[in-house]
């Protein structure tokens, strides 16, 4: 879930969510290819448009926002927060009452990852890399690749995004035939009138390694340009 995994790379890290931070074409969210099909929880619908193509994402200093985190292999969907406050932010989903629970942060130029429930999971650390910040992750969404303007039809509200697709392949070796690991990848749906305004997250990946399917979905139903909170949890190491 969020970073694990390759969180010990910043690079691969940044591909969080998106968060994310959260941090690839949606696999299907329930039976049928794995890539390409469109998610249970919102129908994808793709537009066509010949304007220019538009800056990428970038998650600002402060927002908040909420609504689910999605692992649909395993049945499971939980209440999810994404905060964000001066440049740090924080992920939170599910709970002490929930199947899963786990919080993601970047605090102070460090990235940190704890898991508190997960299925199957019996080591909780709390992760922590330093050297991580804000503008890494914007950096990272600077090399997406832009698939194409696409609405979304959310429970509440029909949305129009620009979907962004990123992601980390190890080697990096020129076209070919050469045997590639896709160590993290992403999809990225961000307002077609604010590229600060995240609605919905795919991380598709080695950075989800506690998931069978390696595939977990973020979805947004608020997001809001205002201050969050963001609090480090007491088991995790303060920065140095």
């Amino acid at each position: 879930m969020g970073w694990k995994g390759t969180r010990k790379t910043a690079t691969s890290a940044a591909l969080a969510g998106a968060v994310a931070l959260v941090l690839a074409a949606p696999p299907s969210i329930g039976g049928g290819p794995r890539t390409g099909a469109a998610p249970s929880f919102g129908t994808v619908a793709a537009r066509l448009d010949t304007s220019p193509t538009p800056p990428p994402p970038r998650l600002p200093r402060d927002f908040r926002g909420k609504d689910k985190w999605i692992v649909r292999d395993l049945d499971i969907t939980v209440p999810f927060t994404w905060e964000g406050r001066d440049g740090d932010s924080q992920m939170t989903a599910g709970g002490p009452q929930y199947p899963i629970w786990f919080t993601n942060l970047i605090y102070r130029d460090t990235l940190y990852t704890l898991t508190y429930k997960w299925p199957g999971l019996n080591e909780h650390p709390c992760s922590r890399i330093p050297g991580f910040d804000l503008e890494a992750l914007n950096q990272g969404f600077e090399d997406a690749r832009f698939v194409g303007r696409e609405t979304l039809r959310h429970a509440h509200a029909q949305r129009h995004v620009n979907h962004w697709r990123v992601g980390v392949v190890l080697p990096k070796l020129p076209p070919g035939n050469h045997p590639r690991l896709p160590l993290a990848l992403g999809d990225i749906y961000v307002d077609e009138g604010d590229r600060g305004t995240f609605w919905q997250v795919l991380q598709f990946g080695v950075q989800n390694l506690y998931d069978p399917e390696l595939d977990e979905w973020l979805v947004m139903d608020t997001f809001e340009h205002r201050p969050g909170t963001v609090t480090l949890p007491r088991r995790c190491e303060p920065p140095r």
